[in-house]
């Protein structure tokens, strides 16, 4: 009966941190699309495999086919907009750190439990040890991309895909710019493109 429990704290924490992931992936989707980064119909600010629309909403085409920005009416709205996005990105950090404190708490009960089976200890370091350089690598991921020039962004990464979310730059992030950001990403996690997404946060 007691080795009966012990894997079924396995099995459950091994749901928690894939449930945790997932978390993190979805709040990135979800907190871009109500931010406006992605059109509930699949025509929006959501990047990468998708086709890439205009930048800037509200901006103008010109004869050329390329968008124009147009300047605020109210230039006190540009502070509140950076503000906006900045809360975004903090709020999408801190939500993404205590999902994985969560799961590493019950990893690293499982881990010292001194009646669990060796293999479930060696599992449960294993996937510690799994969390940490997703962890590293997510934060290697927004460190380069904000080298770059990029106002800020939030990676999220698991087994097998990636999302990224960008501010906005005046002008919308252009192709070019969505390939910059997927190389980044590529070789940082050796995934393909089209396992990685990238979408565009405004405010």
């Amino acid at each position: 009966m007691s080795v009966w429990k012990r894997n079924a704290v396995v099995v459950a924490i091994v749901l928690f941190v894939g449930a945790a992931v997932y978390l993190n992936w979805s709040y990135g989707r979800e907190a871009a699309a109500n931010s406006g980064t992605a059109d509930p119909d699949g025509g929006g600010k959501l990047l990468g495999q998708a086709a890439l629309v205009n930048g800037k909403e509200g901006g103008k085409q010109g004869e050329d086919g390329k968008t124009d920005a147009q300047p605020s009416a109210d230039p006190s709205a540009q502070p509140s907009a950076a503000g906006e996005q900045t809360g975004y990105f903090a709020s999408a950090r801190l939500n993404r750190q205590q999902a994985r404190d969560s799961a590493l708490q019950l990893l690293q009960q499982a881990a010292a439990d001194a009646g669990a089976q060796q293999d479930i200890i060696d599992e449960a370091n294993a996937s510690i040890q799994a969390m940490a350089a997703l962890t590293m690598s997510e934060a290697n991921v927004e460190n380069l991309i904000t080298a770059k020039g990029y106002g800020d962004c939030v990676c999220f990464i698991n087994d097998n895909s990636a999302s990224v979310v960008v501010s906005s730059t005046e002008n919308g992030l252009s192709e070019n710019d969505v390939t910059k950001i997927m190389e980044i990403v590529k070789k940082e996690t050796g995934l393909t493109a089209d396992k990685i997404t990238v979408i565009e946060n405004e405010p």
